[in-house]
């Protein structure tokens, strides 16, 4: 993939931007893929086509009387006061709004812990079995070999990197799943930064990752 060639045509990321469109991804998901539509216009084109098309299919569906009304009112309005409290991080040129609101602070706010030198983190949230993490790592790095139990997902918001699926910039995501032996390597040109968001726990594969895992922090 050419760098910030945008939405990459495949079934992965068609997938996961349909489960933006209807609403069925969970918070961190929610916010990479919101964070991703800031960044690729022609992303935003498609999920407004999936929002339409989602939008002419229910007005084929017999409507239905909603049990508990007043009190789903009154759960969704007070949802929306609490969004409204307090102000948006200041802007940066890294995090997407998205991003920044999602996460409650702008890059300067985070507080980066170091897993090993030049890798450093922050947790976000978990994510079911898996996690929701922002990593900032050094230039011609390359992350340890690793398997998935489940999906990985990555949204570039600084830098890039390049794995066995192609090449990464700012606002592309890289799927990673099951099936893949993932070791990403870092641009030499500049720092990367991304969020990655997890369904399941990763698995150190190579022999400096499993290293890393008993000396990294715990």
């Amino acid at each position: 993939m050419a760098p910030g060639c945008g939405r990459p045509s495949n079934q992965a990321l068609d997938a996961l931007l349909a489960g933006y469109a209807s609403g069925s991804l969970e918070g961190a998901l929610h916010a990479l893929v919101a964070g991703h539509l800031a960044l690729d216009p022609r992303s935003r084109v498609f999920v407004r086509n999936l929002e339409a098309a989602n939008g002419v299919a229910l007005e084929g569906i017999e409507p239905k009387p909603v049990t508990n009304r007043e009190a789903k009112l009154e759960r969704i309005f007070a949802d929306e006061s609490a969004a409204r409290v307090g102000s948006d991080p200041p802007p940066d040129r890294v995090l997407p709004p998205p991003l920044a609101r999602f996460f409650s602070t702008n890059l300067d706010g985070i507080r980066w812990r170091t897993l090993w030198p030049g890798v450093k983190a922050f947790k976000v949230a978990a994510s079911g079995r898996g996690e929701a993490v922002l990593y900032w790592i050094r230039p011609g790095r390359e992350v340890p070999a690793h398997a998935h139990e489940g999906s990985e997902y990555t949204l570039v918001l600084k830098g890039g990197f390049t794995d066995g699926s192609g090449h990464y910039r700012r606002g592309d995501i890289a799927i990673a799943d099951q099936d893949t032996d993932h070791r990403p390597r870092i641009d030499e040109d500049e720092d990367c930064i991304c969020y990655t968001v997890t369904d399941a726990p990763l698995r150190l594969t190579g022999p400096v990752g499993r290293l890393l895992y008993w000396l990294g922090p715990k």
